[in-house]
């Protein structure tokens, strides 16, 4: 049995999120490679070291904690959204390194953690588990940016002076996260854990019109190469037709947009925007992609509009492991009997990556409202530790 120790593991996790602490709520601001989150992988360093693990940083910024030999890996991420919440991915590297110090404690058999870096996508989709499982070649990461022009290989010049090779997934026998839910299902049915079945492949890209940019007073409407009314009209397009492929399960967002020259009294010449979906079945992601291109084009070809692409970021869905998962619902069982249920994940994880390397599987717990990818985000902390509670029972049968 491995006893987890509730107060230090909400220490750490409350001290985690003075790294960037946004000063609104228990919100934080710790993008990837940013210097807070350069200054939060630093401190876990530490802990991890002192938790009797060798704290290891690969090219990419993944900060694991190895155990001597063959280990079972724990962790999640620890970089956040540009406003982000201060559990999503931290709560999972915190639990890791919690159960890492219990186990000890215990006598108990040997577990490593990991910290895995931009999970949240300022260049790509997972970036740093992607890159290490293999999803994603380092020279392509490399060559992608963020919003500001930035490349990912001028942001992980940061972490060169503390990086090593990038770690053998040889050495693990499987994978586990924790993680909050990130959606309604389980705080509205006032549920403490759920067990994921699988998770939702994703579809993400930028797509530009380029029309022509002019007077907003003296340009007559039927002259116009109006940018931003290109996209407008796609976004209802897509709405439309998207509605007999689609499941009540099925996402799409239109989550950045940027006009140019973005100023009143200008016709937009140019927008580019984000595109992303998600669902269960890469067939229906296929068709969904589908749409998205005809309609754009439709769209350019109507209003007399350039149209191009970005590269194309995605994951395909995946299962979790079956051996993973019924240790996961046996301690759940045990821990909270009739306050769990086994669900899919609507939320990309490091999880989805790690699963192309070894067995790989989730737990998750409430998240109140279904906020996440927020200010507000938040999580009873009776919830935070029966899910951690379910997490070291889990290992514990695994390792038993």
């Amino acid at each position: 049995m491995i006893r987890v120790n509730p107060e230090r593991f909400l220490k750490d996790l409350h001290h985690l999120r003075s790294f960037g602490a946004a000063g609104v709520g228990k919100g934080v601001v710790r993008p990837a490679f940013s210097p807070s989150d350069i200054e939060a992988r630093q401190w876990l360093a530490a802990q991890i070291e002192a938790a009797g693990l060798r704290p290891h940083f690969d090219p990419v910024g993944n900060l694991f904690g190895l155990a001597e030999g063959p280990s079972l890996l724990v962790g999640s991420h620890s970089d956040s959204q540009p406003e982000g919440g201060w559990l999503d991915g931290a709560l999972g590297v915190i639990a890791g390194l919690e159960i890492v110090r219990a186990g000890r404690e215990a006598g108990g058999p040997p577990v490593s953690v990991v910290s895995f870096q931009d999970e949240e996508g300022r260049f790509g989709v997972t970036t740093g588990s992607a890159i290490w499982a293999g999803n994603l070649a380092l020279d392509a990461a490399d060559r992608l940016t963020d919003r500001g022009g930035i490349s990912f290989a001028e942001a992980r010049r940061v972490v060169a002076s503390m990086a090593g090779d990038f770690v053998d997934p040889s050495r693990f026998a499987g994978f586990l996260e924790m993680h909050i839910e990130q959606g309604p299902w389980l705080f509205e049915a006032g549920e403490a854990v759920g067990v994921v079945t699988d998770i939702v492949g994703i579809r993400d890209m930028r797509i530009t019109f380029e029309g022509e940019q002019n007077h907003a007073g003296t340009t007559p409407m039927h002259r116009r190469r109006d940018a931003f009314q290109g996209l407008a009209r796609f976004n209802l397009l897509i709405n439309e037709r998207f509605r007999n492929v689609v499941t009540p399960s099925t996402v799409w967002t239109i989550g950045h947009v940027a006009l140019h020259p973005d100023a009143h009294s200008i016709v937009p010449g140019r927008v580019v925007f984000s595109m992303q979906w998600r669902d269960g079945m890469a067939d229906r992601l296929h068709r969904m992609e589908t749409i998205i291109r005809d309609t754009a084009e439709e769209v350019a070809r109507e209003a007399g509009l350039d149209l191009s692409y970005g590269e194309m970021l995605g994951l395909e869905p995946v299962p979790m492991d079956a051996h993973l998962r019924a240790a996961l619902c046996a301690s759940a069982a045990a821990v909270a009997p009739g306050r769990w249920r086994e669900m899919q994940s609507g939320a990309l994880h490091d999880a989805t990556n790690a699963s192309r390397l070894m067995p790989a599987a989730m737990l998750i717990v409430p998240s109140i409202n279904g906020i996440s990818h927020a200010f507000a985000e938040d999580t009873d902390e009776r919830d935070l530790v029966t899910g951690l509670e379910v997490l070291a029972g889990a290992v514990a049968r695994l390792e038993g």
